[in-house]
Parts: structure tokens; sequence; C-alpha cells
């Protein structure tokens, strides 16, 4: 059986995004473990929530899944803080913005919302951009590893 058709998304993001110029290949797809100096600038991919309804009842009932993704980005503050982090944004906004159908397994996605911060955890001082994305994709509810 292949992965659900979320995780699969999830990894493509990934994907999607390494290689930029800004992050290159420091994408994770992770939320648990924290960034490493090493690692920044660098990306964090991952997913918050997920609403569904069935829009075809029957024994193929067809799900309709609203998925609400994260891409953080991360970058040590700096003097053109703000700067770097725009780069990465816009980076990243570009490379999701060219494959919609993340491959063929959603009918849309999009952003949504673009939150900046700051943390002065550590020894260094740490910013922040978390970057929400909705990603519309289907399934039978009998197959939720298989985009419909």
């Amino acid at each position: 059986m292949a992965d659900h058709v979320r995780e699969q998304i999830r990894s493509r993001i990934v994907t999607n995004c390494t290689g930029l110029g800004t992050t290159g290949s420091r994408v994770f797809e992770s939320r648990i473990y924290p960034l490493e100096s090493s690692e920044l600038p660098g990306l964090l991919v991952y997913t918050l929530s997920e609403s569904s309804e069935p829009i075809r009842i029957g024994p193929n009932r067809l799900i309709q899944r609203n998925l609400n993704l994260v891409v953080q980005a991360y970058c040590e503050q700096n003097s053109d803080f703000d700067g770097t982090i725009d780069d990465i944004c816009k980076e990243v906004e570009t490379a999701l913005a060219s494959d919609r159908t993340v491959n063929g397994l959603a009918k849309d996605l999009f952003i949504t919302s673009t939150e900046i911060s700051f943390s002065s955890e550590g020894a260094k001082a740490i910013g922040y951009a978390t970057l929400l994305f909705e990603v519309d994709y289907y399934t039978n509810a009998q197959s939720p590893d298989v985009p419909k």
C-alpha cells in the first residue's frame, strides 16, 4: 500500500523546495527537531490539519480534503534579516505556485497566510516565517493513498 496522499503531498513539497537559491538542500520534513546553526537558512515542511467532507455518497464515497500545510523558513538574524526572509518566502512561493497540482496529487494549492517572528533562544537570535498553504485534493474513502 502506498503512503497516504497527505504524506505524498508533503514529500513532493519538500522536493519542490529543495535546491532553492537561499536554502539549498536544507529542507526537512519535520517540525519536531529544531534546526542547528549549520542548517540555516533552512526550511521545515509539515502539516497542521485537514478537513474533509464526502461529495459523493455510495459504495465509492468520494472525499474532498482541504489540507493546511506549513513551510517554515528559518534564518539567523543579521543586518538584513527582513530581506533574507523575504527572499526565502519569494523562492518558496514561486516554487510551489509553479506546481499547483503538486505533481497531480492535488486539485489546487495556494498560500493563505504568512507570519514573521523572531526567537532569541540559544546563543543566536533566529527569525522565521511561517507560510501556510491550503492544498485541496480528493480520495475515495476506501483508498486514502490514491488521489482522485
